[in-house]
C-alpha cells in the first residue's frame, strides 16, 4: 500500500507538469508552425531523456531508497510521458486525412524518444559512473 502512495504522489506531479508544459509548448508552437501535437512530442522526449538519466543516477546511488525510484520513476516520469495521448493524437490526425502528418508524428515520437533515452543513458553513465 505504501508503494501506491509513492507512485501516486509522483504521478500527481508528473501529470501536472505534463499538462502545463504541453499547453505552453502548443501555445507557442502551433501559431508559428501549424497544428501538430508539439506538447506531447516534447514531454515524451524530455520524459524519455529524464527517466534514463534518473535510472542511471539511481543505480549509481546505493543509499537511494526503492520508494524514491517509485516516486520519481514509475510515478513522475510514468505520468509525465504519455503514450496513450500520442496514440490518440496520431489516430485523430489520420482520421482527418493527414497521412503525412500522422507518419511524421509517429516517426518523430519514436525516433526522438529513443534518441532521448540513449542520450540520457550516455550522459548518465558519464556523469554518475564515479558516484
Amino acid at each position: 500500500m505504501e508503494s501506491l502512495l509513492y507512485v501516486g504522489i509522483g504521478g500527481f506531479f508528473g501529470a501536472i507538469a505534463r499538462y502545463l508544459l504541453s499547453l505552453r509548448a502548443d501555445a507557442l508552437l502551433v501559431p508559428r508552425w501549424g497544428m501538430f501535437p508539439y506538447g506531447t512530442l516534447i514531454v515524451n522526449i524530455l520524459g524519455s531523456f529524464g527517466f534514463a538519466i534518473f535510472g542511471v543516477w539511481f543505480s549509481a546511488r546505493t543509499g537511494m531508497t526503492p520508494q524514491m525510484r517509485l516516486l520519481v520513476g514509475s510515478g513522475f516520469f510514468g505520468a509525465f510521458t504519455t503514450f496513450s495521448t500520442f496514440a490518440n493524437e496520431s489516430v485523430t490526425i489520420f482520421s482527418g486525412g493527414a497521412l503525412g502528418l500522422t507518419m511524421l508524428n509517429v516517426f518523430l515520437n519514436n525516433s526522438l524518444c529513443l534518441l532521448g533515452a540513449a542520450v540520457g543513458l550516455f550522459l548518465g553513465h558519464r556523469l554518475f559512473s564515479g558516484i
